[in-house]
C-alpha cells in the first residue's frame, strides 16, 4: 500500500454554467515533502467550511484504482490525479475494506478514518458534468476522509500502513450503502448509529432513518 499523489489546492472561483462559483475541488500534483496540519495539508484549503474541512475531514484518500473505472465511464473527460478532489491518491485501499475507526500510519503523521466522502455540485464543476453527483454515489467509489491523529509529513511514495482496525469493523462501502438504501439493513444501522467514531452527522441522519422505520 501506498501514496501515489499528493494533491492540493487552494480555493479559486471559477465559471459554471454562467455563475461564479468558489470552490478548492481543483486539486494539483505536489512533489517532496508536504507537511499534514490537524485541519489540512500545507498548501491546502476548503472553500466552503459549513460542509467540507473540519477535524473529521481534514484529508480525503480516494483510491487509484478507481481511475481505471472511471476514465472508462468518461472516456471524454480528462481524470489527472487528484481529479476528484482527494488529497492522496492511494494503492492498495477500497471503500470494502477499510472501516470507520481504523488507523493508519503514512509518512510520519498518523490517521483515523472517519467517513465516506458524499460529493456535491462542486465535483459537477470540476468534472464539467451535471451527471455525476448521482453516478458517483451509485458507484461506491466514495473514497473516504482521514482525522490527524498525529501531525507529520506525507509525499508522493510513502507507504501506507495499517496499524490498527476499529473492533466495530464498520465498513465505509457500509455506510455508503446506508445513505443510498429506502430501506436499510436494520443490523448495520443500529451498528452505524452506535459507532463512536463516526460524525454526529452521520449518526443523527441515520437515527432519523431508524426512526422512520419503527414508525
Amino acid at each position: 500500500m501506498r501514496v501515489v499523489s499528493v494533491n492540493v489546492g487552494l480555493p479559486r472561483d471559477v465559471d459554471a454554467s454562467g455563475r461564479t462559483v468558489t470552490t478548492a475541488i481543483f486539486k494539483s500534483p505536489v512533489e517532496g515533502p508536504v507537511r499534514v496540519g490537524r485541519l489540512n495539508l500545507e498548501g491546502d484549503r476548503q472553500a466552503d467550511l459549513s460542509v467540507h474541512g473540519g477535524e473529521t475531514k481534514a484529508v480525503y484518500a480516494y483510491p487509484s484504482e478507481h481511475y481505471t473505472f472511471w476514465r472508462a465511464q468518461l472516456p471524454d473527460t480528462e481524470l489527472p490525479w487528484g481529479a476528484f478532489g482527494e488529497n492522496l491518491t492511494t494503492e492498495g485501499l477500497d471503500e470494502g475494506e477499510v472501516s470507520v475507526g481504523d488507523t493508519f500510519r503514512i509518512g510520519t503523521a498518523r490517521f483515523v478514518v472517519t467517513e465516506p466522502r458524499v460529493p456535491c455540485s462542486k465535483l459537477g464543476v470540476r468534472l464539467g458534468r451535471t451527471d455525476i453527483i448521482k453516478r458517483f454515489l451509485k458507484s461506491r467509489r466514495s473514497g473516504f476522509y482521514f482525522r490527524v491523529a498525529e501531525e507529520g509529513v506525507v509525499e508522493t511514495g510513502n507507504a501506507i500502513e495499517w496499524l490498527d482496525r476499529h473492533p466495530d469493523g464498520l465498513r465505509v462501502v457500509d455506510v455508503i450503502d446506508l445513505y443510498g438504501k429506502k430501506t436499510p439493513d436494520r443490523e448495520i444501522l443500529d451498528r452505524a448509529i452506535a459507532h463512536p467514531v463516526l460524525p454526529e452527522s452521520w449518526r443523527s441522519y441515520f437515527r432519523h432513518q431508524r426512526d422512520k422505520m419503527d414508525s
